[in-house]
């Protein structure tokens, strides 16, 4: 059974070195998900590109542009890596906008693996006082281990055990076993599960 995997991205520059962790990660989730006999497809949602259809779908009220079909490929995902540069100690405005317009309970149980890159260590924690709680509200299902690369990491990821290398392999295969064990749903129906017309009577 494949297991879509969809790396959300907001990286500005080209190359990018949040993107680059984006991509590391899913070859180390689908890497864990090949060692257990499945499959995964791999899907990204570069926000820079959808900057512009971003402002105009909060004016407008209503997803435009790019906006729509990245949300259906979010909305069909097995599991997510969700990877942002850290600006002014937080995850980037692109960032929290694109998921200001995620509709509720569309992440609800879904596995999502943190990743943020920064120019020193001393931003890791934006990992778990700005991103985890973001998920948390989402409903999200958030992967134990969270990856902060710094500059430095990307000299050094193969130097030590707590390296780069080793967090995106731990971080890959927690991620694998949440994405492995849970069913291959495809894009969510809102109207799939409707409230009976008994109930809503009860509730007049």
């Amino acid at each position: 059974m494949t297991r879509r995997i969809v790396v959300v991205s907001a990286g500005l520059g080209q190359p990018s070195s949040t993107r680059l962790l984006g991509d590391l990660l899913a070859t180390a989730t689908t890497d864990a998900l090949l060692e257990s006999g499945m499959e995964a497809q791999v899907e990204v949602v570069e926000l820079r590109e959808l900057a512009h259809d971003l402002t105009n779908t909060l004016l407008a009220g209503f997803p435009t542009g790019g906006v729509g079909r990245a949300l259906e490929t979010l909305a069909g995902a097995d599991a997510v890596v969700a990877v942002t540069p850290v600006y002014q100690g937080s995850y980037s405005g692109l960032f929290k906008t694109f998921f200001d317009v995620v509709e509720r309970d569309v992440l609800r149980g879904t596995p999502v693996l943190l990743a943020a890159t920064g120019g020193t260590a001393r931003h890791s924690l934006v990992l778990e006082y700005a991103l985890r709680p973001l998920f948390t509200h989402l409903g999200a299902v958030t992967v134990g281990t969270g990856v902060f690369a710094a500059s430095e990491d990307w000299g050094s990821a193969g130097e030590a055990e707590q390296g780069l290398t080793a967090r995106v392999r731990r971080a890959g295969t927690e991620l694998a076993a949440l994405a492995g064990a849970r069913a291959s749903s495809g894009p969510r129906d809102p109207f799939a599960d409707p409230v009976p017309f008994e109930e809503l009577l009860s509730g007049m």
